[in-house]
């Protein structure tokens, strides 16, 4: 499942170890972390995985999906799947899928728990409209 990742010798590549999260994710998280990745990836198939923020209390890192700028982080948290989008008060939200960080002046979150049915066609709009704000600055 490799993909626009940057191989350097004796590392693994974000990929694999975003690969890794999931599989290591507890319960359901990893599923929906899963589908999250596959429809990120549909909504943009240029989009770059990264793994940033490694720390002892989380040496796995967070995964990250960036085009010209981070577009969103996904979070396993201990009731949720969080994705985090930096600029998501830029991003169009018609049909009010952010849950969560609604009070950020800049970051706009979705929470996925446990029965959420997500709204692919609504979250693969998110992740083009935040390519599309990440493009236009980048143009600036």
């Amino acid at each position: 499942m490799e993909m626009n990742s940057t191989n350097q010798p004796g590392k693994s590549s974000p990929s694999k170890e975003i690969d890794e999260m999931i599989e290591n994710a507890v319960g359901w998280k990893g599923k929906v972390l899963l589908r999250l990745r596959i429809l990120i990836r549909k909504a943009d198939p240029s989009i770059i995985e990264e793994v940033k923020w490694k720390k002892p209390s989380n040496p796995a890192g967070v995964p990250v999906w960036s085009h010209d700028g981070i577009v969103c982080v996904g979070n396993v948290l201990k009731n949720a799947v969080r994705l985090t989008f930096f600029s998501g008060i830029k991003i169009n939200d018609p049909k009010k899928i952010f849950n969560t960080r609604l009070d950020s002046k800049t970051v706009r979150a979705i929470d996925f728990h446990e029965d959420d049915i997500i709204d692919e066609n609504a979250l693969k709009a998110l992740v083009a409209d935040a390519v599309n704000v990440n493009v236009s600055k980048s143009f600036k």
